[in-house]
């Protein structure tokens, strides 16, 4: 049988769908869910974090905007746990450099909140990355109960 360049293209194409499916983790370019950040445009931090989120496989779509605040109030996010900018996730509020790993835990667990803030900008958070060996919190708020730790770094 010859083989001709439509049938060796199809063929090729059904071993590298294979090998996807037979590989896992392979084809997980932008396995994590839609992240949508709004922030300013002056501040680099926050693009720190953008990356921080997209190297760990979250697919984000950035909105600059002049003032944050509004966003951070029509989300519920209480004043004192506000940070540089405010993300949303799968239903979830995102306030400020928290790191992925909080987030995938935040999505895998669906606790009864509004979201997670690591407050103010910690220094040694994602997208600071100051590594200056200070520990930060990372809360879950918005939930009966008021807010609560959800993670120390």
């Amino acid at each position: 049988m010859v083989m001709t360049r439509r049938r060796a293209l199809a063929a090729g194409v059904l071993s590298l769908a294979a090998l996807i499916v037979a590989v896992p983790g392979l084809g997980r370019a932008a396995a994590g869910p839609a992240v949508t950040v709004w922030k300013a445009a002056s501040c680099e931090c926050c693009e720190g974090w953008v990356r921080h989120m997209r190297e760990a496989g979250f697919g984000v779509t950035v909105r600059v905007v002049d003032d944050v605040e509004p966003v951070k109030r029509a989300n519920g996010v209480p004043e004192a746990l506000d940070s540089c900018h405010t993300a949303l996730v799968d239903g979830y509020v995102v306030e400020g450099h928290v790191p992925a790993s909080d987030v995938r835990r935040l999505l895998s667990e669906r606790p009864q909140a509004k979201g997670l803030s690591a407050p103010g900008m910690p220094q040694d958070a994602p997208g600071m990355d100051m590594r200056t060996g200070q520990s930060y919190e990372v809360v879950l708020f918005g939930g009966a109960g008021g807010a609560r730790l959800f993670a120390r770094h």
